[in-house]
């Protein structure tokens, strides 16, 4: 056959299709995000858009775009000249030394959680510790009536 598939390429694309789908249910489990792990800071260019979105919301009130807002100050940022940019590039340098210096004391505070001593105990742990009677000894009282 001109132009046809043969069963050959046919069963190529079925064993394709078959192992794509066996590695897709073996997928690792995501860790959980930390909460108290710092936010990244922002690029220049997003330290620009607060900037322009709360400009462009007063001069275009009507407009709830979030596409038209993004797109002008896409244009309006390729514009600019790398001395007007200047400001924005110092602000978001303090931003991420500031960044910097929290996910130091950040990673400082896990390692010192993991191996040393953590004052906030589990649940779990303070209710093993914590099973022994009043009197300490760990066993219960009989009474000998």
């Amino acid at each position: 056959m001109k132009g046809g598939r043969s069963r050959a390429d046919e069963n190529d694309n079925d064993t394709k299709l078959k192992s794509r789908g066996a590695r897709a249910g073996k997928r690792k489990a995501k860790a959980p995000k930390d909460p108290n792990k710092p936010k990244r800071p922002p690029s220049a260019f997003f330290v620009f858009m607060e900037e322009f979105r709360q400009q462009f919301k007063r001069e275009n009130p009507n407009n709830k775009s979030v596409a038209a807002v993004g797109k002008a100050g896409g244009a309006k940022w390729k514009s600019l000249s790398d001395a007007e940019k200047a400001p924005y590039v110092a602000r978001a340098e303090s931003r991420k030394t500031d960044y910097n210096k929290n996910m130091t004391a950040y990673n400082k505070k896990l390692a010192e959680g993991e191996n040393g001593v953590d004052e906030n105990e589990s649940d779990k742990s303070k209710s093993e510790v914590h099973d022994e009677d009043e009197d300490g000894t760990g066993e219960e009282d009989e009474d000998d009536d």
